[in-house]
């Protein structure tokens, strides 16, 4: 492999990795300081493709679809911890897995109804469908990096929100000893809401980036879900600093993987989990 070669399957391994990232932050967030086993998580990164796809022919804008499906997938995803969620956080996990479960038929569903079960493409905006030329025969999509940059961009910005703000230090204390949070006067349901929100908005936007280079189809959350429990258990649960570490590496195996050692590249992402796990169980960082 050449150093081109080499450039271009690292810069997709880290893009890839990134947008694992922005999945499975608000999966670890949810289960880490909600203690919700959340199955429809991949189907909010199906939600956020479509809206992607729908909302692009309405406004003839991704970015601008970017923005509202944005703000309708925090809504949403507001409303369903509200009428949903919050009364399953002292139930048994079981009871959790069956009502995310269902959710994700009731999804499924209503991406039916609402917009069939075609394949769809989404087109890149003109002023970034051009690529960097590498060799003369070689060159990167500029849109990737820009996938890339955007999830760069929003990491920061979640750090940011969970390490140096008003917001995030109710957030740590409520993961930490909910009762004693509550005895302060927070209104951890309203943390937790807001909790819930972001998580479903990382998981759209995703999957809304995504959708110029990944298509949008039907069934696309279930097979990201499975890597996004695989990103979790690496890196810790409930830790956004591990999540992001996980990321990257599973985006490092699982993309070389596929180019050095095609016959094992399906399950050298769950050779790479048994690993961490056989020395550090409860995975890379802790909460």
């Amino acid at each position: 492999m050449d150093f081109a070669n080499f450039l271009i399957q690292l810069l997709n391994s880290l893009q890839y990795g990134l947008l694992l990232f922005m999945l499975a932050a608000g999966l670890t967030l949810i289960f880490g300081i909600m203690g919700v086993v959340n199955l429809a998580h991949g189907s909010f990164y199906m939600l956020g493709a479509y809206l992607a796809w729908f909302l692009t022919a309405q406004f003839d804008s991704l970015v601008l679809a970017i923005v509202v499906g944005t703000l309708l997938a925090v809504a949403l995803g507001w409303a369903l911890e509200w009428l949903l969620f919050r009364h399953f956080y002292h139930r048994d996990h079981l009871d959790q897995v069956l009502l995310t479960f269902g959710l994700i038929y009731i999804f499924e569903e209503l991406r039916s109804i609402l917009w069939g079960d075609d394949v769809h493409a989404v087109q890149v905006p003109e002023m970034l469908n051009w690529s960097i030329p590498l060799t003369e025969n070689l060159s990167y999509p500029v849109y990737r990096l820009v996938i890339s940059a955007v999830c760069v961009a929003l990491a920061i910005g979640l750090y940011l929100l969970i390490s140096k703000t008003r917001l995030g230090m109710k957030i740590r204390a409520g993961a930490f000893n909910r009762e004693m949070t509550e005895a302060l006067g927070i209104n951890i349901r309203r943390i937790h809401g807001v909790v819930f929100a972001l998580g479903v908005g990382l998981a759209a936007i995703a999957g809304m980036i995504a959708s110029p280079i990944a298509s949008v189809y039907p069934g696309m959350g279930s097979s990201v879900l499975i890597m996004c429990f695989v990103v979790v258990v690496i890196g810790g649960i409930g830790s956004v600093r591990g999540a992001m570490v996980a990321a990257l590496l599973v985006g490092l195996v699982d993309t070389f993987g596929k180019v050095l050692l095609p016959q094992i590249a399906g399950m050298a992402v769950y050779m790479l989990m048994a690993l961490v796990l056989l020395y550090k169980p409860e995975g890379l960082f802790k909460q």
